[in-house]
């Protein structure tokens, strides 16, 4: 997934790690222009995953980790 896939689709995404991951905070996932490098690296930190995994997950709804709480 491209950055700018990344920004076009946040929304979306934000909705779908939240529902996924229930420790993710609002701070976790605040996306900003220029810093996306930091945004992966607090999603990889937290869910484990690696970006390509993440990149995937989010693009394919039949890939989904189970909800973690």
């Amino acid at each position: 997934m491209n950055n700018l896939q990344l920004k076009g689709n946040w929304n979306v995404f934000k909705g779908k790690l939240k529902q996924s991951y229930a420790d993710l905070t609002d701070d976790d996932l605040t996306y900003e222009e220029g810093k996306e490098d930091e945004l992966w690296g607090r999603l990889q930190k937290k869910t484990g995953k690696t970006k390509e995994q993440i990149g995937k997950w989010l693009n394919d709804d039949d890939d989904a980790p189970q909800v973690r709480r």
